[in-house]
Parts: structure tokens; C-alpha cells; sequence
């Protein structure tokens, strides 16, 4: 079986189907239409015989595509996708785009078996690819594993590249498509493919949907934690990248763990010398933060922008409210990062003055914070109603100093710069004093 390539792909789909083989009735009534009378694949315009297919009827599959009917058809659909057409009179239109798919891949990707049999039966091509891509592709990416195996048993290739430069393996992005991921590293799907343009590794795919037990399984099977794409991102990056709503964030420090483990580099830099940690930062997953820090992860190296990663945090915690933005920014402090001038304390409070306890863990490194009237106007009114306690604390360090007992929580953290972590367990100090030392929060300043 041939390797199919995108290039193959793209030529096929320039061919012009009908070519006076336009087939609107059934094919079963177009006497002579067999597999074996014409290479090309026919264009299926029978609404009867598409529903057969689209609804799993076996019976009427099996009536349309009896022994002499031709099974290599094409069926133009309708995606979900929209495009910018030219219509008439130089007018443009948001139209949805159009693909071409065969009775194989719509069977395949809906899981209907007993049809995708038949067709298989019938001397369906396994590898036709009119839309760009192989009915093995529809059912990893739709995670219809008895489909996959079925197709793969009739010779389906596995490494077959679709036009948009993708082998099935990176097609595999749901939880339920782990097991065609295993039917095709089985059937000897390469582990470490790159997709054509991005240059992604399956490992890369899996690890930027947290997809945490696809990870483990191309791990096992020998995925290399340290690949590289055309952005320079190992697969550790991707998972650190990838924006997530807070109920993956488990998934993704599942994720992270198992790469670390495999032997990832924690502190790898993608072209914009962004590090794991940078981006682990920007989504503001703490748990990821916390285990990139205990694994050696530098706290303080800056990205090509000059951004180290406790600026990415502040940067962005008005976006992330949701993921606790001030724990990650606690944790970076607790490591030894490097605090923000205290002249661009003032910029800090309008990024993050709807995130106060950003503003308190920040704010309780410093001896002396530089307040002044602009402080107040630099914050809503709006926030100061909902946040006025803490507000008040902030505004009243423009006439009092710090307590003592911060001023010696300052000193000892300083003392202690880089070292804090490592050392507290030896001073053996009570746990509440250990949380002060700490930077607990307290939803006010003292």
C-alpha cells in the first residue's frame, strides 16, 4: 500500500469529478458502474442513498451498493466552517465551505460498522482521499476505535499524510481516540511523525489538549519528550501554552508530570526564548507553576521581550481570575523571582487592581510601598465598593508605616533571598508564623 501525500491529496482534488460521470440517480440503477469498470470515483448527488449513509441504515446501504454498483463515490457536503466567497457584481459573502467526502469516511466517522463493512466488502478503495484526507483519519479524529481497526484490517495505511499535513496519529485529539492511537502505533505508525507545517509530533498534540493518557501511552511507546516543532516548542511548552478552563487544570499538570518524568527539559526556550514556566505563567495554572519551580525551573530568565515570568502573571491576571492568578504569583515570589521596580508598583495596581490579593502577595515583599493620591484614581470605583477593605489598608500606607511585625517578615525573607524554601524547614517555626513568613493572604495590608 502506497504512502498517500498531501501533494497527492491536493491533485486530487483539483481533478474535475464529474467528467461526464455525474451519477444523480442510485448507482445500483446505473447498469455497468462497478469498481473494477472505472478508476475514477463517481459524484453522488441521490439524497435517498446519502441519507442511507449519513442515518447507519444498513439495509439501505446494502441495496444501494449491491454487487454491480459502483462504491467509490463522491459526495459533495456542506462543513461548518465559513469562508469569504466572491459572488456576483464583485460582491463578497460569508458562505460555508464545501468538502467532498465518500460513503467510507461517512460511515466511518459515525461509527456505523456494519456499513463500513459492506462497503469494504463491496471493494471500497480503503485510501481514497478526495476531501484530503483517508476514512482512517475520520475515525481517529471522530474516535471511532472498531472503525479504525476494521479500516487498518482491510489495509488502510496507517501513515497515510492528509492534505492538510497531518498523519492519523495527530488526529487522535479526543479522550475517546486513545485506543486508535494504540490500534495505530500497533499497525506501525511512526511515534515521533511531524505533521508538514507545524512540524508537530503526536506527543505535541496530546500534551497541547492535556490529553494526559495519550501522553503516557506515546511515551511507552518511545515519543521524544525533547522534539522540537517550527516554533521551537517541545511538547512541554505546548502544555504549558495552552489556555484552559480551570477544570482542566489537573489534566494538564497530569500532563506535564509524565513529560518532566520522561526526561523533558524544564527550562527549554521556543524561538522567542519563551520557557515552560513563561507560558505556565500567562495561563496561570499554579499547580503547573509550583511543580515547574520544585523540578529546577529558572524564575527569574527573561523571554526575548525581556519578560521574566512573574511579569507574564501580572500581566494577564485580569484575564485569569478564575485560575487564582495570585497563587501563581506567590509561588514565583516564594522562589526567589526578582520584585517589580517600585516605581512601576503604580502600573502593576491598574493590571491587576480586579485581582487584590495579586496586589497583597506583591505588595508584602516591600518595606515601604510609594503610595500616593494617583494610587486611588488608578482603581474603578466599582472595585473599590467590592474590595473596600483591602482598599482602605492600601490607600492608609501613604500615611503610616508598615508593622514591625512585616518589617521583620522583610528582613528575613531578604536574608533568606533564593534560599527561603530550603531553609524554613530548619528554622522550625510555628505553621502560622511559617504561612506569614509565607506571604499568606489576609485580604488587608498592615
Amino acid at each position: 500500500m502506497s504512502r498517500p501525500s498531501s501533494s497527492r491529496w491536493r491533485s486530487l482534488r483539483q481533478q474535475p469529478w464529474q467528467r461526464g460521470w455525474d451519477c444523480a440517480r442510485r448507482p445500483g440503477s446505473c447498469p455497468g458502474l462497478s469498481t473494477s469498470a472505472h478508476r475514477e470515483p463517481l459524484e453522488c448527488r441521490d439524497m435517498v442513498l446519502q441519507n442511507a449513509l449519513y442515518t447507519g441504515d444498513l439495509a439501505g446501504v446494502q441495496r444501494h451498493f449491491s454487487e454491480r454498483a459502483e462504491v467509490n463515490l463522491v459526495i459533495h457536503t456542506q462543513s461548518s466552517d465559513l469562508r469569504w466567497t466572491s459572488q456576483k457584481w464583485g460582491l463578497w459573502s460569508l458562505t460555508y465551505q464545501q468538502e467532498l467526502t465518500t460513503p467510507l469516511h461517512i460511515t466511518a466517522s459515525r461509527g456505523y460498522l456494519d456499513c463500513l463493512r459492506h462497503l469494504l466488502l463491496r471493494g471500497a478503495d480503503v485510501d481514497l482521499a478526495p476531501g484530503g484526507q483517508t476514512a482512517l483519519h475520520a475515525a481517529c479524529a471522530a474516535g471511532t476505535t472498531e472503525c479504525a481497526r476494521l479500516l487498518l484490517s482491510f489495509g488502510a495505511d496507517p501513515e497515510a499524510v492528509s492534505e492538510e499535513g497531518f498523519q492519523p496519529l495527530h488526529l487522535c485529539r479526543s479522550p475517546g481516540s486513545a485506543e486508535c492511537a494504540a490500534l495505530l502505533l500497533r499497525q506501525g505508525a511512526s511515534v515521533n511523525a511531524r505533521s508538514e507545517e507545524e512540524e508537530d509530533s503526536p506527543l505535541h498534540v496530546a500534551a497541547r489538549l492535556g490529553l494526559a493518557g495519550h501522553v503516557q501511552l506515546l511515551l511507552s511507546w518511545g515519543a521524544d519528550p525533547t522534539a522540537r516543532n517550527a516554533e521551537g516548542q517541545t511538547p512541554l511548552n505546548a502544555a504549558c501554552a495552552q489556555a484552559h478552563p480551570p477544570q482542566a487544570a489537573g489534566d494538564y499538570f497530569a500532563v506535564c508530570l509524565r513529560l518532566l518524568d520522561a526526561g523533558a527539559c524544564v527550562d527549554a526556550g521556543d524561538r522567542d526564548l519563551q520557557r515552560p514556566l513563561h507560558h505556565a505563567c500567562k495561563t496561570a495554572n499554579h499547580r503547573v507553576v509550583a511543580l515547574l519551580l520544585s523540578r529546577g525551573a529558572s524564575v527569574n530568565r527573561m523571554s526575548y521581550s525581556g519578560n521574566t515570568p512573574l511579569h507574564d502573571v501580572l500581566q494577564r491576571a485580569a484575564y485569569q481570575l478564575q485560575h487564582q492568578p495570585e497563587l501563581t504569583v506567590r509561588h514565583l515570589l516564594n522562589h526567589g523571582a526578582v520584585r517589580v521596580w517600585p516605581g512601576a508598583l503604580l502600573k502593576v495596581l491598574r493590571y491587576c487592581h480586579t485581582s487584590p490579593r495579586c496586589i497583597e502577595v506583591l505588595l508584602n515583599c516591600y518595606e515601604r510601598v510609594p503610595v500616593s493620591a494617583e494610587w486611588a484614581e488608578a482603581v474603578p470605583e466599582k472595585v473599590l465598593q467590592e474590595h473596600q477593605r483591602f482598599f482602605q489598608s492600601l490607600f492608609a500606607l501613604a500615611q503610616s508605616p508598615r508593622t514591625l511585625q512585616h518589617l521583620a517578615r522583610c528582613a528575613l525573607r531578604s536574608h533568606l533571598e533564593g534560599r527561603l524554601l530550603q531553609a524554613l524547614p530548619k528554622l522550625r517555626l510555628p505553621p502560622l508564623l511559617q504561612e506569614f513568613l509565607l506571604l499568606r493572604f489576609e485580604d488587608v495590608l498592615y
